[in-house]
């Protein structure tokens, strides 16, 4: 086996050497700080994504259409009826209040006096003799005046225009004098207070219906928890029916999703168990054909066929082990079987099955056969010691050196392996030079049976166990597993926390 200076090193028991900076990763492209968005696009962007929000603002919408609606049907019965009833009333009503006023025939002051005092009304007297107005500091109001734009007079059209309204309101005596009456704008002036009163009551209602409407839709909360715990695999907790308010559309909603979540958790279980019962079942059949073509006679003629079908039946083998080994390690309690792994242990442990691979492997086509593999080991000169198992960790480190090799052919450098330490832990990253992976299939690299396109045949991409057999061993370490592209090549890194860490 080629082995560089730093392997030599390593195995000939020497201090582990410093970290050797790997070639240049090109990093990917920074992206500039995206803006802070305005206050009005999040207000947008709320409310396009807020049921509750938009429900709230259809019912003020709601509210406000009402609302003009009765103002202006009430203005429209007012003045359809105003000519024919109110109008000869109120003319009426002024022509007593004249007639009071001007009961010896010229006006009296006094008498003008005691009905301002009494009623809401502004009375104005101009004549010869007399020059008298009961609220002196008002100004005259617009729709008792005569001289008005056409606007003016159109939109006022309804109510009777300014010369109707001063017919009604203004009267001439036989000597001369006008007695004109008018509303006293001060006693609505008094009551600032009514309106302010009218728009706390009306944001309380919206404040009632935005907590009703809150309320009323609560269970999407629950429901939406409920699809994602779902969707991450975990059907141990249905969505909870405490926030269901009886026998509704949410509450058909969530019990759908539930019983949609129990016949998917159903499904995978029987799958599983199904996967695991033929495993089981091919072990015995596998064992006696591989014992019986082993007994088959070594010959010129006999031996390319039954090499070929060992090899057939070693990787049936290896397929129903890596299947078994991912379900124990799926299960919620893995069995592992940790012992402390000094560094010097952990790089043996690595030298053992970087040896191990690379004497599994073929030479390169574009290298030739003459030419044989590498995998540089860049390991700090500093290593904690963990409490791992070292079953699984070869485990670990076999299929992600199986798979950078399988896919650095063409490559300009060999794959690289760095253990490196990282707190009171252990980062273990594997990295190829080879084409890489598409962006989009990157989040499925560690499932079960997932192949992605460059390596959909069998000679080349596996069954697609090994990364997933990967991330399950960094799961079952309390660790965690990630995959990126290294721009060339594929980068996985494998987290070992120091939890278990022995002093």
């Amino acid at each position: 086996m080629h082995q560089n200076p730093a392997q030599r090193r390593l195995l000939a028991g020497a201090a582990p050497p410093a970290v050797v900076s790997a070639p240049t990763m090109e990093s990917p492209p920074h992206k500039p700080p995206s803006m802070p968005h305005s206050p009005l696009k999040r207000a947008k962007n709320r409310l396009a994504h807020s049921i509750k929000l938009r429900m709230v603002l259809v019912f003020l919408v709601l509210a406000a259409a009402m609302t003009f609606v009765v103002i202006k049907g009430a203005q429209k019965a007012f003045s359809m009826g105003w000519r024919e009833a109110a109008r000869p009333l109120l003319i009426d009503y002024v022509d007593r209040l004249a007639e009071k006023i001007t009961a010896d025939g010229v006006p009296n002051v006094a008498h003008a006096q005691a009905i301002a005092a009494r009623l809401p009304l502004t009375v104005r007297i101009e004549g010869p003799q007399v020059n008298w107005a009961s609220h002196p500091g008002q100004d005259v109001s617009d729709w008792q005046r005569e001289g008005r734009t056409e606007e003016r007079r159109f939109q006022q059209e309804d109510w009777g225009g300014g010369k109707d309204w001063q017919r009604i309101l203004k009267r001439t005596t036989a000597d001369g004098h006008s007695i004109e009456f008018g509303i006293n704008e001060e006693v609505f002036e008094r009551r600032p207070r009514l309106i302010g009163l009218a728009l706390t009551a009306l944001l309380l209602l919206t404040l009632l219906a935005w907590l009703y409407v809150r309320r009323l839709l609560k269970p999407l909360d629950a429901i939406g928890e409920g699809a994602r715990r779902f969707g991450a695999g975990n059907f141990s907790q249905p969505i909870s029916e405490r926030h269901l308010h009886g026998p509704d559309e949410l509450g058909e909603l969530a019990q759908t999703i539930n019983t949609m979540g129990q016949d998917i958790h159903q499904m995978l279980e029987a799958k599983r168990a199904l996967l695991l019962a033929i495993s089981h079942e091919l072990r015995s059949p596998l064992t006696r054909a591989r014992l019986n073509t082993e007994l088959l006679p070594e010959t010129a003629e006999v031996n390319p066929q039954r090499d070929a079908l060992l090899r057939d039946l070693q990787e049936m083998a290896s397929l129903i082990t890596d299947l078994l080994e991912s379900e124990r390690l799926s299960a919620k309690h893995a069995a592992l079987q940790r012992e402390p792994l000094t560094p010097q242990a952990l790089l043996a442990l690595t030298q053992e099955v970087i040896a191990e691979v690379l004497a599994r492997h073929p030479a390169q086509p574009d290298t030739g056969p003459d030419t044989p593999l590498d995998i540089r080991l860049l390991a700090d000169a500093t290593l904690p010691t963990l409490t791992l198992d070292p079953t699984r960790i070869r485990l670990l480190l076999r299929n992600l050196l199986d798979n950078a090799l399988r896919h650095s052919a063409g490559g300009p450098l060999p794959p690289e392996l760095h253990l490196r330490a990282e707190g009171s832990g252990i980062g273990i990253e594997v990295r190829d030079h080879g084409p890489g992976v598409p962006e989009h299939q990157l989040p499925y690299l560690a499932q079960a049976f997932f192949r992605p396109d460059t390596a959909r045949t069998r000679a080349q991409g596996g069954v697609g166990l090994g990364m997933y057999l990967c991330k399950l061993v960094a799961q079952a370490h309390g660790g965690t597993f990630a995959v990126r592209n290294a721009q060339p090549g594929l980068a996985v890194t494998v987290t070992l926390p120091g939890d278990h860490v022995t002093r």
